[in-house]
């Protein structure tokens, strides 16, 4: 990995959040970081280069920008590398084929270890910063936040992974950690970062930032992998806790209409805990910046494969109802054409509904990242954002983890049916004709809760985290062909480059090539 240094210009160029005074910034790039943590401006920019990592990539696409959804949703069951995808490395996370020179895998895990280098000089170095006190705790929880969410994600797609929590990668001894020590840091930080004010408690200028209910949920959502880990009855109960005390913040919903999730003129709305901040005219190597935009609408209103699509629409597509608004708000079966050809009435690829020209679609396409406002451009100029927490998972989260360690009980039952109210378009708070059939053994709520996991998520880089949690990936995956997944799959290799770096501290995953691990570690796992 090269060195990352504070590059004020890039920093200035993709800023994503206005701070409470106006920043100096000139177009210097080799500002060092031990001679910038000086004010409450330097203090506050350096924050805003630890969110950079989320949605700005000076290469290439960035974290939330489409690299974790290829290695989440595309190595997984339910979407394909299509037509328009020319990408070796695409087509090899699609067919499950890759290895450790994969370029989205090295990408991913020089990402990562970039966004916690940032964190770690923010936290060693905010303190020492002039400026108010207040301002400064909460910049240095904020970097923690960041850094918890950065190690969750790669211990999960890596396992056991270099734990650096002062200074930058280059840095470091690049020595695998023990997952449980990683874990143990993850809940370290995101208790800290509880300490965060209140969504409500911002400025509407400062949307977008983490809070204390986002460290809540996100330490929900580890309890939950963590107790899958270990089946520990302790950690689920953990993940309900905290859950729970994300409900009872009130600080969150459910929004009626699903599709509002995605809406540009509905950002950071109730339901949204989290999200990677897009904008338009965004600088990035990707001319969208959210090049999920581009990966599922590349070549708009026509019936030419784009780079990704469904591999099944049977039994990825038509397993939604029609009244589940989830369906259309997923997967685009036909839109609005603002300028159709003058033909279109007699064109079999055009609907007419109520007048107005509809594009049909032979193959559905992924709706979430689809900017309708501006369909023409959608697919370079789309300023979508990417929900990282939402209430919805939240709510999964608590029916999860307490069927998990008490069966499907009254509270899980509540959960998952506001999920399922939402989706047909009930209230959430009242009984309803979309209620879960009372009785059901955890094993029949277990699965109801997955299949549901899977119609709320579509495109949302949880899919493979499912899977994995659930330990069910190779049979599930193995059941759409073209995928060649393996048990070896449970984790993805570490980097070559990364290795070459020290072969022996970033040994190499079980089943890869020039690995030494002899025992396979998901034994017994399906």
């Amino acid at each position: 990995m090269k060195k990352d240094i504070l590059s004020v210009w890039a920093l200035g160029a993709a800023l994503l959040f206005t701070s409470c005074e106006d920043l100096n910034l000139t177009p210097d790039d080799s500002i060092v970081s031990s001679d910038y943590y000086k004010s409450e401006a330097d203090a506050t920019a350096a924050v805003t280069g630890i969110y950079n990592v989320l949605t700005y990539e000076k290469s290439t696409t960035s974290y939330y920008g489409d690299m974790l959804l290829y290695l989440t949703d595309l190595s997984t069951d339910y979407m394909r590398a299509a037509a328009n995808s020319q990408s070796p490395d695409t087509k090899s996370l699609s067919a499950v084929t890759f290895n450790a020179e994969q370029f989205h895998v090295k990408t991913f895990w020089e990402q990562s270890y970039r966004g916690i280098g940032r964190a770690n000089l923010a936290i060693d170095n905010i303190p020492n910063a002039s400026g108010s006190e207040v301002l400064k705790k909460r910049l240095v929880n904020e970097s923690k936040f960041l850094r918890a969410l950065f190690y969750f994600n790669a211990v999960q797609l890596w396992g056991e992974i270099p734990l650096i929590i002062h200074g930058e990668y280059d840095k470091a001894e690049l020595n695998r950690a023990p997952i449980k020590d990683v874990y143990a840091q993850i809940i370290k930080d995101l208790e800290d970062a509880q300490e965060l004010p209140l969504a409500s408690e911002y400025p509407a200028s400062e949307a977008g930032r983490a809070t204390k209910g986002a460290a809540t949920a996100l330490l929900a959502k580890v309890y939950l992998v963590k107790a899958a880990l270990t089946n520990s009855p302790e950690d689920y109960g953990k993940a309900a806790e905290y859950a729970q005390q994300v409900i009872g913040s009130n600080q969150y919903g459910l929004v009626e209409n699903f599709y509002d999730l995605w809406d540009t003129a509905k950002k950071n709305g109730r339901e949204h805990i989290f999200s990677a901040q897009f904008a338009k005219g965004q600088a990035s190597a990707s001319s969208a910046g959210n090049s999920i935009s581009h990966c599922t609408f590349s070549t708009g209103l026509t019936n030419n494969e784009p780079v990704v699509l469904t591999t099944d629409v049977s039994k990825f597509y038509d397993v939604f109802e029609d009244a589940d608004q989830r369906k259309s708000g997923s997967y685009a079966k036909r839109l609005f054409d603002p300028a159709p050809p003058a033909d279109w009435k007699e064109r079999a690829d055009y609907e007419n509904i109520n007048g107005d020209a509809y594009f049909v679609f032979t193959v559905p396409r992924f709706r979430k990242y689809i900017d309708t406002t501006i369909i023409a451009t959608s697919s370079s100029l789309a300023a979508i954002n990417v929900p990282v927490l939402r209430y919805a998972d939240v709510l999964f989260t608590l029916a999860e983890a307490v069927n998990e360690r008490s069966g499907a009980t009254q509270t899980a039952y509540d959960a998952l049916n506001k999920i399922r109210r939402r989706a047909y378009r009930y209230d959430v708070n009242s009984v309803s004709p979309a209620d879960l059939q009372p009785g059901l053994t955890q094993e029949a709520f277990r699965d109801v809760l997955r299949k549901e996991r899977y119609k709320e998520f579509v495109s949302e880089q949880s899919r493979w985290f499912d899977l994995v949690r659930w330990k069910i990936l190779v049979k599930t995956i193995k059941a759409v062909p073209g995928k060649n997944v393996d048990f070896k799959n449970y984790r993805f290799p570490i980097p070559q480059r990364e290795r070459d770096l020290n072969p022996t501290g970033l040994w190499q995953n079980w089943g890869y090539e020039d690995s030494n691990v002899t025992e396979n570690p998901y034994a017994g796992f399906e």
